[in-house]
């Protein structure tokens, strides 16, 4: 009987993890159908695919069409451009190199540049790799020079960018960069940077000795089984159709240069996910010096290459965003929850990057507030209104720094001194204000801003938020 009851309860437990396990897998799901179709209605993209790392497990969808008509559903085999996504693999190469002791944060980059550039230096101050990886190198924008093309933006200017791009090979980019000239001492401002990642690509060639698409593929795309991302496909491997915003079909991208900065590699959503994973490694230091607050700033930082590292509502996040004419891709890491997603429409227009951005907190959002509906924000203590911000525990307080409340009571100014909330303990802010500063009856929107950087939306439990993209909290005083 003893034995019959045992093997019972082992069945039975064995089968509440199973359920629960089914449970928890279907609502991650459930999550990316819903947002795969706001997605799909505010980017107007033919198709749209998303992938989350959750608890180690991968989970894909695909959405949509490729083409308008033709039932060509993309999968995690579908091959689309992820430009800029490189920047963060050439920057891991880089942080390799720093830790390998081949290199140093404060090197002044002509060391690792075959050639003389006395014009790389400003006022005597010469461009590190530190402020190459943090875009404060004061070097131009793009190379060759676009500008003229770029003053009038139609549906026909991509075509001429290939145009521009095509011939130009590595002599003409070595030859122009003899020809810059910096405009400002090197690591004050910030100035988002092609030409940085063209020569951090040489720079790891000279280092290593080797070609750049030899050593991406050697030291990351092989070790990640990322068998599918490459500089160049084969005859019979078909890239993905991508449109811009007025849904004309757009062509890819041509390149004679190394591929550092991202005009080259193709890459599949299932590729993509292996290294996002491989982001999310906790124990691999190179990766964590790739997203390093190596300026040790306090409110924002880039790490290796990334677009964005900052803290949000749901810890440290960095961020990479590739557009590439026809398509873009967001891709994004929470690491202190270890949670990544990454986000791809085949359309590319000048919205697209905000709409996918705010797709990935919507994403976060659902995923992980699953408190019951409850005001959000605020209380009432007699005749004050008390903000509260709780950062969750499972995080880490101390990279919070400051909370403030924006919203229409102040003119959404961040910087009033008189809404800069005080820490209670750490992960606790709170701020007392008269409700005489309020009219009653009237409704106010605010948000809460962290770090003076992430101005953080409404979390789905709240029944204090607006309707609007924004997804304000609410303040009423009946």
């Amino acid at each position: 009987m003893n034995k019959l009851f045992l093997f019972l309860l082992v069945l039975i437990s064995t089968f509440a993890v199973s359920q629960n396990k089914n449970n928890s897998e279907s609502s991650v799901y459930s999550v990316l159908d819903q947002n795969a179709e706001l997605l799909l209605k505010n980017s107007k993209a033919y198709s749209v695919s998303i992938g989350i790392i959750k608890d180690g497990k991968v989970y894909t969808r695909h959405y949509g069409e490729i083409d308008k008509g033709k039932a060509n559903k993309a999968d995690n085999n579908t091959y689309f451009e992820i430009a800029s996504v490189t920047k963060v693999m050439t920057g891991y190469l880089l942080a390799k190199a720093v830790l390998d002791k081949k290199a140093d944060l404060d090197d002044d980059i002509r060391k690792y540049l075959k050639g003389d550039y006395p014009n790389l230096q400003y006022d005597g101050k010469p461009v590190t790799i530190k402020d190459l990886i943090s875009y404060r190198s004061a070097i131009p924008s793009v190379l060759p020079d676009d500008r003229e093309i770029m003053k009038t933006f139609d549906d026909q200017t991509t075509f001429k960018l290939v145009e521009l791009y095509k011939n130009y090979s590595k002599n003409n980019f070595l030859s122009d960069l003899k020809t810059v000239k910096l405009d400002t001492i090197p690591g004050t401002k910030y100035l988002y940077s092609n030409p940085s990642l063209q020569i951090a690509g040489l720079m790891l060639e000279n280092i290593y000795n080797e070609p750049f698409d030899k050593l991406i593929e050697k030291n990351l795309w092989s070790k990640l089984n990322m068998n599918q991302t490459k500089f160049t496909l084969n005859a019979n491997e078909k890239l993905g159709n991508g449109y811009n915003s007025n849904h004309v079909l757009m062509p890819h991208f041509v390149s004679q240069l190394s591929g550092s900065a991202g005009l080259k590699t193709k890459s599949t959503l299932g590729d993509l996910m292996q290294f996002l994973k491989f982001e999310l490694d906790s124990q691999n230091k190179t990766v964590q010096e790739s997203q390093r607050n190596i300026t040790n700033s306090s409110q924002e930082w880039y790490g290796y290459f990334w677009d964005r590292i900052y803290v949000s509502e749901f810890g440290k996040y960095a961020f990479k965003h590739g557009g590439a004419y026809g398509n873009q891709v967001m891709f994004s890491v929470f690491p202190e929850l270890n949670i990544g997603i990454c986000v791809m429409v085949n359309i590319s227009g000048p919205e697209t990057g905000e709409i996918l951005s705010n797709s990935i907190f919507d994403i976060a959002n659902d995923l992980l507030s699953h408190k019951n509906k409850e005001i959000y924000g605020y209380r009432f203590t007699g005749d004050k209104v008390i903000f509260t911000y709780r950062h969750d525990k499972k995080l880490d307080g101390n990279l919070v720094k400051s909370i403030s409340v924006s919203g229409t009571f102040n003119d959404w100014n961040q910087e009033n001194k008189l809404f800069q909330m005080i820490r209670k303990d750490n992960h606790t802010f709170e701020l007392e204000i008269p409700k005489s500063q309020f009219e009653k009856g009237k409704e106010y929107e605010f948000k809460f801003v962290i770090n003076k950087t992430r101005w953080m939306s409404a979390p789905s439990f709240a029944v204090n938020a607006d309707q609007s993209q924004d997804r304000n909290l609410l303040l009423k005083i009946d």
